[in-house]
């Protein structure tokens, strides 16, 4: 095996970004070396790191420590009932995207990455939950979802049903539906709102609104004949008519529209045309159901930008026949940023004097990983990042429960000795056996198990399949818990290990919505008691006055 390449210290640095190349002391075709003045260089595809020595006195590493000690220390619970409900979902962003995108993050502003702060790094509360379902012991994120947002833990592929539905079997959903703390809030007199990078009619979007023995059931095309005779119905029918939802933003135009309909984005694209069998227009129908408000459809950005949050009560907005483009193959042109979409939900939504619930899902995470496609579901996860960072910027923190997890997490990993800073996309510093560079981020299983003409594929583009150790069509899911994080009202009941259906009673709880309205009554019993309290004192001095009258009267009658 081919050890590390340079005579290097093993110490950490405080990095000094220097650009391109400069120096006459320097060897730019190694990766890594010390210069002559005894600092440890770090060469990149963008250019050169000096790292610097503050890193290697102790003091640097105490003072740090002692400064989020005492932040901890100064730490004041917030127990306040939530008014709103900030609920982002990373679908796939287990541990280790989240470390790697973090890198990621910082690589792409120049810095390092490894110390790099992430907004989601901010939140106060950490816990873990496991994700397995009823039935398997790796799930989907149609089983994670009702178990995240309904609060029971259900079987794979159904969603918005317990575990005694079947998948595909209709007639075992009914009367086994369960519904999501999406409705709980709508029935609070909230206001609600989906966004995702997927179809709205995807797996954890639909969970929030519809109830359906399998997650595949997009619209009536997809049904078998024997689900729909037996009185199933499919999820876009679902969106519009099981709960009257504010804001809904994503893509799946075409699951909305009758068969053959012409996509009004890629008209010539017959994989995009309307697949609805029972020739309904569910857009159309969405827009009739709100006449007399103000309620906007939209699939292209200017439309969007049109859209005014302080006039609008409604917004379905569908920018694409399916899912939604990644964040680097997106045109800005054409199609608003997750963060801009998260902006306009919240802004339409928190018009409202009781709060909203909105749930924001980074679903394309997931789809990247599923193709063995590191480079995009990490610049996923760092767009979701910063529309995370704008929902606390449009929020009050007093009043807003925001809730960071993902759903799964998948066989990504993140290995090699790598030097610090070196490339979180590039390649461990060290060979393999076979005489043959690998990258540091690989996968368990999925579509990299390949040699091309007896070699590894190019390794620096953004669609390089990342080296998977087994040969599948697409990177399965993995099974070990997740992150959930949580700051503002009541984030201190996000702790600890626990299972991933804890998550919605947790939230509701906070919330006052839903079954378990304690915490609205603890709030209210103070001021009874007080009252109580008041009234026994003021009942005490009328008993004194009267004791005292009856005492005057009693003397008199003697004197007299």
């Amino acid at each position: 095996m081919i050890g590390i390449r340079c005579d290097c210290r093993t110490a950490l640095y405080q990095p000094r970004w220097l650009g391109k190349f400069q120096g006459a002391d320097l060897q730019p075709e190694r990766d890594h070396g010390v210069d002559k003045s005894g600092h440890l260089y770090s060469v990149s595809a963008g250019g050169l790191w000096i790292f610097q020595f503050e890193e290697e006195n102790p003091e640097f590493w105490r003072s740090q420590a002692r400064t989020t000690l005492q932040t901890a220390l100064d730490r004041k619970l917030n127990t306040n009932v939530a008014k709103n409900i900030l609920f982002f979902l990373g679908d796939g962003m287990g541990i280790t995207t989240y470390t790697a995108a973090r890198i990621l993050k910082g690589q792409l502003q120049n810095q390092t990455g490894e110390e790099t702060v992430m907004t989601m790094d901010t939140f106060t509360n950490v816990g873990l939950v496991k994700t397995y379902s009823v039935d398997f012991q790796i799930a989907d994120s149609a089983a994670t979802a009702t178990a995240y947002l309904c609060g029971v833990k259900t079987n794979l592929n159904t969603i918005g049903v317990s575990a005694a539905a079947r998948n595909g079997i209709c007639k075992s959903q009914k009367g086994n539906e369960v519904t999501s703390i999406l409705k709980w809030a709508k029935d609070a007199g909230k206001s609600v709102g989906i966004v995702t990078t997927t179809r709205v009619q995807h797996a954890t979007p639909a969970t929030s609104y519809a109830h359906s023995a399998s997650r595949k059931w997009y619209s009536d095309a997809d049904m078998p004949e024997a689900a729909k005779n037996d009185g199933c119905t499919d999820i876009a029918s679902q969106l519009i008519k099981n709960t009257d939802i504010d804001v809904i933003i994503g893509g799946g135009r075409k699951y909305m529209t009758p068969s053959g309909t012409k996509d009004p984005e890629y008209p010539k694209d017959y994989s995009s045309m309307g697949k609805r069998k029972d020739g309904r227009n569910l857009i159309n129908e969405w827009q009739s159901l709100k006449t007399g408000k103000v309620a906007h459809y939209v699939w292209n950005r200017t439309d969007f930008d049109a859209v005014d949050p302080e006039t609008t009560d409604y917004l379905l907005a569908l920018f694409e026949p399916g899912d939604l483009r990644f964040e680097a193959d997106r045109d800005p042109s054409m199609d608003p940023s997750i963060v801009e979409t998260t902006e306009k939900a919240i802004r339409i939504l928190q018009k409202n004097p009781k709060g909203f619930f909105l749930l924001v899902e980074g679903g394309r995470i997931d789809q990247a990983h599923h193709d063995g496609r590191a480079f995009m579901a990490l610049h996923e996860t760092v767009a979701f990042d910063s529309a995370i960072a704008k929902g606390l910027e449009l929020t009050k923190e007093e009043e807003t429960l925001t809730v960071v997890m993902a759903d799964h997490s998948h066989p990504f990993t993140f290995n090699g000795y790598p030097f610090r800073g070196q490339s979180i996309l590039g390649k461990s510093p060290l060979w393999a056996s076979d005489m043959l560079p690998y990258t540091t981020l690989m996968y368990g299983n999925g579509p990299g198990h390949k040699i091309t003409n007896g070699k590894r594929p190019d390794i620096q583009t953004k669609d390089y399949v990342q080296l998977s150790a087994v040969p599948t069509e697409s990177a399965t899911h993995s099974g070990e818990d997740v992150a959930v994080l949580a700051r503002g009202p009541m984030a201190h009941l996000f702790h600890g290990v626990q299972e991933q259906n804890y998550v919605a009673h947790a939230m509701a709880y906070a919330a006052c919505v839903g079954a378990d309205l304690r915490h609205c009554q603890a709030e209210i019993k103070p001021s009874t008691a007080d009252h109580s309290f008041t009234f026994s004192r003021g009942a005490h001095s009328t008993a004194a006055l009267l004791s005292s009258l009856l005492s005057v009267l009693l003397v008199l009658t003697l004197l007299i």
